[in-house]
């Protein structure tokens, strides 16, 4: 289930867009003022923004600027949603950042079409492709665990559940949604299992230094996030299918 970040001073804006997402089956949270969404962002990576330009205090745009600028947050998919219907404006909402950008007025359905959109360019490119997540790399095609020349050994379930974490990094998953993407909502199994398999991951990635970027969110569950808090997330073909 993805995660949405509505960024919007006016409420009645902002519930109307959260109905429509609920409904459409994404997780919400509002932010009313720039403060409150950079916040938020701080304490988790959603999967898109909606952002208003035109916010109490520090600008919407001000806020694109600033997260494309920073390498944790210059990959966050960013739709603007602002009054400002010029054409300069577009292209400095553009130019500073946004995916895409509506206009108020708007309709509901388009912007959930243009949400889907951003989504789909902004997933990783196939399933086989290399992730790399600080100096850890994963390669699903040779099923592959690294760090620079040294190799993780991981079980099955290991490599699917830190496949999982390294395609979504920084964001916070609880153990129902690891279930659910990573075993898969048909298996009915003790979410504590998530635990067990979690501790072994850890304890693969020990050798190799790696098992502190497992993190556990006390009473929400789990995220991988970059040793230090530094870092650029990259995918990349794997060498086998490089033109």
């Amino acid at each position: 289930m993805s995660h949405i970040l509505v960024v919007e001073d006016e409420s009645a804006i902002a519930e109307l867009i959260s109905i429509n997402l609920r409904h459409a089956g994404f997780e919400v949270t509002i932010a009313a003022t720039a403060e409150q969404a950079q916040a938020a962002v701080d304490g988790a990576l959603p999967d898109l923004i909606i952002l208003d330009w035109m916010l109490p205090g520090q600008s919407g745009l001000s806020l694109a600027k600033r997260w494309r600028s920073e390498a944790r947050t210059r990959e966050l998919p960013v739709i603007m949603l602002t009054a400002r219907a010029d054409e300069d404006d577009k292209i400095q909402g553009l130019d500073a950042g946004a995916d895409d950008y509506l206009t108020k007025p708007f309709s509901t359905k388009e912007l959930m079409a243009r949400i889907r959109a951003v989504l789909r360019r902004k997933a990783p490119e196939a399933l086989d492709s290399v992730v790399e997540v600080g100096a850890l790399k994963i390669d699903p095609a040779t099923r592959r665990v690294s760090r620079g020349d040294m190799d993780v050994k991981v079980g099955a379930t290991e490599f699917r559940l830190l496949h999982f974490f390294m395609t979504h990094p920084e964001r916070v998953h609880s153990r129902a949604q690891l279930l659910d993407r990573v075993w898969g909502d048909h298996v009915f199994i003790e979410e504590r299992t998530v635990d067990v398999h979690v501790k072994r991951l850890r304890e693969a990635l020990g050798p190799v230094q790696c098992a502190q970027m497992i993190e556990t969110v006390r009473g929400a569950g789990y995220r991988l996030t970059q040793q230090g808090g530094v870092g650029v997330v990259s995918t990349t073909k794997p060498q086998s299918q490089a033109a």
